[in-house]
């Protein structure tokens, strides 16, 4: 719609995955190997990822996150910055009630 302008526009791409984990030891096997082979972690950082996969599942699939990758090969786009979480939450994929926000808006999600 717009053609070059003289002021950078910055859009929020949200997404919001459900991912189900069908091998938790593989996924944490994984993540560590991820995370010890990683050139830009320096100790601390590494001693800390290394703890969150061994408490959670959802500290190991963060290390899989790549936005980075996500914006590469998009013509005239430039990742300005970044934050992503990882979180358990209670899914019932057979449940037809279940809605990731609720109608209000909110940026939480919610369970009926």
């Amino acid at each position: 719609m717009t053609s070059e302008t003289s002021e950078p526009r910055y859009i929020r791409l949200q997404i919001e995955l459900i991912a189900e984990i069908v091998d938790e030891k593989a996924l944490a096997e994984a993540a560590l190997e991820q995370v010890r082979n990683d050139p830009f972690l320096e100790d601390e950082e590494r001693a800390e990822a290394v703890a969150a996969i061994e408490i959670d599942p959802a500290g190991s699939i963060a290390h899989f996150v790549d936005p980075v990758a996500m914006l590469s090969g998009i013509p005239g786009v430039e990742l300005a910055e970044a934050t992503w979480e990882s979180q358990p939450v209670d899914f019932d994929p057979e449940n037809e009630d279940w809605e990731l926000y609720d109608s209000e808006g909110d940026d939480e999600p919610q369970q009926d």
